[in-house]
């Protein structure tokens, strides 16, 4: 689903830096892997190259056989809009659209038929536990249940690679595990490649591989109890 090639990448400038060097990894559908990695070791960076959102300065990013360095800009907005789902820290719910048209914003964006819009966006809440709050606005949703949308509106257009972001950073612990054992339990049913970046140990043992992020590239980890 997802390989990475020798990805490297470097910020020019006063002070030369060189954020990641050959980093090489292989994610199948269904799969979901933890990075983890100190501060400023390059992992938002990361994510920013396997999005398409930055190029790389050597090696590859495929995602279903497409080399995302060989696609024109306009031709990456259009794999982002429909091949991927983003879920950050910062739920980026918008707040003057009801819960339901959150999800559904996805799907009006690739134009997909309204029934079956309609239909998709009242599984993905149904699955997320939010069918009673379709109606409901942002600002009348708690932290985890604002998560929780943010999770359906990854997932309602059935991408190929999830990328959630610190994903629990701003949600107690209760509604962190919730929401974690929830994403785990959608990028598995959706057999989506699914990444995970956190700073938490919790957090990254419920994936299926922990990675961490270091000069050398990505190396696996066993975290101990």
């Amino acid at each position: 689903m997802l390989t990475i090639r020798a990805l490297s990448k470097t910020y020019e400038g006063p002070r030369r830096r060189i954020v990641l060097q050959n980093v090489d990894l292989e994610i199948g559908a269904g799969e979901y892997v933890a990075v983890m990695g100190e501060s400023g070791i390059g992992k938002s960076t990361l994510l920013n190259l396997l999005a398409g959102l930055d190029r790389p300065d050597s090696g590859r990013v495929t995602l279903e056989g497409q080399d995302l360095a060989q696609l024109p800009d306009d031709a990456l907005t259009r794999l982002r809009r429909s091949h991927m789902g983003f879920v950050f820290q910062a739920f980026h719910v918008l707040p003057y659209l009801s819960v339901f048209q959150n999800v559904e914003l996805p799907l009006r964006l690739l134009r997909t038929d309204l029934r079956e819009a309609v239909g998709r966006v009242e599984r993905m809440l149904n699955a997320v536990g939010l069918a009673d709050r379709a109606g409901s606005m942002p600002r009348e949703l708690s932290g985890g249940e604002l998560q929780r949308v943010a999770i359906a509106r990854a997932l309602v257009h059935r991408p190929k690679l999830l990328l959630a972001d610190e994903p629990t950073g701003n949600l107690d612990p209760e509604n962190a595990g919730q929401v974690l054992e929830l994403l785990r339990e959608q990028v598995k049913g959706s057999g989506a490649a699914g990444i995970l970046v956190t700073h938490s140990r919790a957090a990254a043992r419920t994936a299926d591989r922990v990675l961490v992020l270091g000069p050398e590239g990505l190396r696996e980890a066993v975290l101990k109890e």
